[in-house]
Order: structure tokens, then sequence, then C-alpha cells
């Protein structure tokens, strides 16, 4: 007998297994032609866009449900002007000196260089951070756990969700990222984990071809 409030499990509708093979092949096709995009175009996004997938997001699983993530949707100009300016100088000293040559090896087929100049283009820019403290309710302060993995999975639901609205993304990480903290005016209890960058792509957009190897099935799973 459980000693904790429940309620009927919901969201599960019963279908046969031809059903969920069609639904399950159906995402991942849609999944298959999600791309890293580095031109964007300046559109706009509707905003209620955004909340709904940031809402996806929001439903993620977490350690012990306290759900330790923020997102800071960026749209002052200024916030974002000072954000490029921090990205780029953390991305030149990458590429000049703190870079072992393996990594921009591996770097080179995709064309990467520390111009982040989409920062300032694509209509949506969001720094996420993970909590040390928090809990499910506002106010909370209890201590979070597996923050860093819960807020790996909610950023993958949020990519996800912006793409099944028709939104490209770009996932960039500086490092260090403290500057977001800054700029957001976020508290010391939060760990800049991810700028997220989302809109349409540009005309012109390209992909590198070395962006499309993806790995078969054999490579990734094994059953045993």
């Amino acid at each position: 007998m459980r000693d904790h409030p429940c309620q009927p499990l919901t969201g599960y509708d019963p279908v046969d297994d031809a059903t969920r093979l069609e639904r399950a092949t159906a995402f991942r096709r849609l999944m298959a032609g999600r791309r890293t995009v580095r031109e964007f175009s300046d559109r706009p996004v509707a905003r209620a866009v955004v909340e709904q997938a940031l809402l996806t997001a929001g439903s993620a699983p977490s350690g012990a449900n306290h759900q330790p993530w923020f997102f800071s949707v960026i749209e002052s100009p200024g916030a974002r002007a000072r954000i490029r300016a921090a990205a780029e100088a953390e991305e030149r000293e990458f590429y000049e000196s703190k870079a072992p040559q393996e990594w921009l090896d591996a770097l080179a087929p995709l064309g990467t260089d520390p111009d982040k100049s989409f920062l300032e283009v694509a209509p949506v820019l969001i720094a996420i951070f993970g909590q040390k403290r928090g809990g499910p309710r506002p106010g909370d302060d209890k201590k979070n756990y597996y923050v860093t993995e819960s807020v790996g999975i909610a950023t993958g639901l949020l990519i996800a969700a912006l793409h099944q609205a028709g939104l490209a993304t770009l996932t960039h990480t500086p490092a260090p990222m403290s500057f977001l903290a800054d700029i957001c005016g976020r508290p010391a209890g939060e760990k800049p984990f991810l700028l997220l960058v989302a809109g349409h792509p540009a005309e012109d957009a390209t992909v590198p071809t070395a962006a499309l190897d993806k790995k078969p099935l054999d490579a990734i799973a094994a059953w045993i």
C-alpha cells in the first residue's frame, strides 16, 4: 500500500504494435531532419511558440522532481551584444591557445570558428542554467539531485520541441560560461549549462557534409 498521495496514470492510450511502430518511425524521421545551424534569419518567432517549447522542457524527469533548471530568454540587443563579445573572446582564446591540436582537427570538418554573429541575428537566444538548490515549488530551498543529468534531459526535450515547431537550433558552450550568469542576472547558486540559439535558418544556410554522418544502430546500441 502506497503511503504517499497518488492519482491515476493518464496519457498512455492502448494502441497496437503497428501503431507504436508508426509513431516511433514518424518521430525518428522528424528528428533525423534536425540540423545544427549557424546561419540564421532575423525573422521573428512568436513568443507563444517559445513558451510552449519551454513548457515541454519543463516536463522533463528530474532528480526528486526538483526541476533544477532555469531558462533565460534573452531579447535585449544590449545583452545580446555583451553575450556575443564575451563568447567570442572565450572562443578566440580556445582556438588560439586552449584547444589541443587533436580537438582542432576534429572540429575542422565542421567549419567552426570564433565568429558567433548568430548570437545577435537569431531571434531566440536561451541561456540554460542548472540550480544547486531549489525544489518543486517556488521559494523552495532544498538540495537538488542529478542536476546535470536533469538539465541535459530538459535541454534535449527543448531542442526536440523547437524542431517540431519548425525552428532550427544551435547548442553553444563557450568555456567558461560564467559571464552568462552575470548578464542574465542569475544568482550564485545557478551554473550556466548551455546557450541555445534558435530561429529560422537563413535562406542560404548550409550544413557541413561531415555533420550528416551519423552512426548506425549497431554502433550505438546492443541487446544483451
